[in-house]
């Protein structure tokens, strides 16, 4: 049996879709972008400020989940422009340091036109 996580700390889902899903001893995240909770807005311009912003999301999720950051085992990541790539990873290893497995692929286009979305399996 699934248990779906919703909290009013990260963005509510744009889609018919959860925040994230617990089932068995692992959590499920929507991919997340970087959507200002407390707005509703898509606020920060560049892919250091939104990667903050998605990992700040994730962050809130993970913590209604009954887990954390520290607990992802794997992670899946979408840029818009690889050309990014080094700098995403300079603030996705501020809050990943337990490096979990990972795929990074570039999408030609993400919702609200964002340059960065990240969803994550955690351990609970």
């Amino acid at each position: 049996m699934s248990k779906k996580v919703y909290t009013k700390s990260a963005p509510d889902a744009i889609g018919p879709y959860s925040q994230a899903v617990v089932t068995g001893n692992l959590v499920f995240t929507s991919g997340q972008i970087a959507i200002n909770p407390e707005t509703g807005n898509v606020e920060a311009t560049t892919i250091e400020e939104q990667t903050h912003q998605v990992c700040k999301n994730l962050t809130e999720v993970l913590k209604a989940a009954g887990t954390s950051i520290d607990n992802a085992v794997k992670t899946v990541c979408f840029l818009k422009n690889m050309e990014d790539f080094g700098a995403f990873n300079a603030v996705y290893g501020e809050y990943f340091q337990s490096k979990p497995a990972r795929s990074c692929v570039a999408a030609k286009q993400l919702p609200k036109d964002v340059l960065v979305e990240v969803e994550v399996i955690a351990e609970v």
